[in-house]
């Protein structure tokens, strides 16, 4: 965040817009490395506690793998911007208000958008 605050420009939007874009894509950068390398730990730390293995099994991370690999392949499908969003409200979790401050869209928006990109997603996993 602090890397990014020279490059922040007062366009007329909150300064919390632009933290919660930052925010966003860094936590998207998260997802999509945890989707290539899935059971690997995503958030770097030189204090990780110790902690029996709970690593799953090599049966588990291949079904894990083909599922990601499958989720990665529809997400492909979908233009940038619905990628995004559903990226934000469904795996960050953010709300429609929230993600609309991201992307400079009403809630409402977010929301139609949304259905629009998972009706999409669902209609290419029928295929």
């Amino acid at each position: 965040m602090l890397c990014a605050l020279p490059r922040y420009r007062d366009t007329g939007k909150p300064f919390e817009a632009f933290v919660f874009a930052i925010a966003g894509h860094k936590v998207a950068d998260l997802q999509r490395a945890a989707m290539r390398h899935p059971g690997s730990t995503a958030v770097p730390s030189d204090e990780m506690p110790e902690q029996p293995d709970d690593s799953l099994g090599p049966e588990e991370r291949a079904l894990l793998s083909s599922d990601a690999e499958w989720a990665k392949k529809l997400l492909a499908n979908l233009p940038e911007n619905q990628r995004e969003l559903v990226l934000l409200r469904v795996a960050v979790g953010l709300t429609a208000e929230e993600t609309g401050q991201m992307l400079g869209m009403s809630p409402g928006a977010v929301r139609v958008a949304q259905h629009r990109a998972l009706s999409r997603l669902r209609a290419l996993a029928e295929q």
